[in-house]
């Protein structure tokens, strides 16, 4: 706490100087080791132009934002509690939330276990700041772009899945993903995008993601069976 206060006023500071963006993040960690450690995250949350929502919100400007404020994104009753009780996305909350989301939102979906290297957060933080408008005057910067998993033909990404189909075959995957969204244990997958649920499951097929259980379970789906269950997880309340 006492090092994020510090940050706080060093931040403060820096306003008065021409180069404050660039001394802000060097205050609050490495930016340049922060694009590493946040490979972490990048498989559901984007940044940069053109970023958009996915498995997670994109995280353009989140310093200054509020919880569950992202239009489109689908949130965890859990956050938008937290965003009711006046939650904001300043350095020392996303520090904690980083730290161990659940503790600070409890109810979130966000199934990732944290980050409890402080020094791993302070970076990835300083990294995400230059993606952020919020306090004024830091323009968003290049693209970050993260290469997919598996590269599949258009023709696999261009399969319109049947929801109905799809709720048929759900009922092996619900023997361990709840249906409400919760993770008790396991990571949620209501409301995926239907690409990414995809691609997941066509690298579970090819082995490049290291779950026996998954790599059973993709090898037996189609191509348009796993379609179906992608658009029937992507709509499911």
């Amino acid at each position: 706490m006492k090092r994020i206060l510090g940050t706080l006023i060093l931040i403060g500071a820096a306003y008065a100087s021409p180069g404050w963006a660039e001394e802000q993040a060097e205050e609050i960690g490495d930016a340049t080791r922060g694009a590493q450690v946040y490979k972490k995250c990048s498989g559901c949350h984007q940044v940069g132009a053109n970023a958009v929502n996915r498995t997670g919100p994109h995280l353009n400007g989140i310093y200054g934002r509020k919880p569950a404020s992202v239009e489109g994104f689908f949130y965890s009753k859990g956050l938008e509690r937290a965003a009711a009780d006046g939650l904001e996305w300043d350095l020392e909350h996303l520090d904690a939330y980083l730290e161990n989301p659940k503790a600070l939102v409890s109810g979130t979906r966000m199934s990732f276990r944290g980050l409890k290297d402080p020094q791993d957060r302070h970076d990835v933080l300083a990294y995400l700041r230059q993606f952020s408008a919020n306090p004024q005057d830091i323009p968003e910067s290049a693209p970050t772009m993260v290469a997919r998993e598996v590269e599949l033909p258009p023709e696999i990404l261009a399969i319109v899945g049947d929801p109905a189909y799809g709720e048929y075959l759900s009922s092996e995957c619900q023997t361990c993903h709840q249906k409400d969204g919760s993770d008790k244990g396991i990571p949620s997958i209501t409301r995926w995008p239907e690409e990414d649920f995809v691609i997941a499951m066509h690298a579970y097929k090819r082995k490049i993601r290291p779950h026996p259980v998954m790599q059973m379970m993709a090898g037996r789906l189609s191509d348009e069976e796993i379609a179906a269950l992608a658009a029937y997880f992507k709509e499911l309340e």
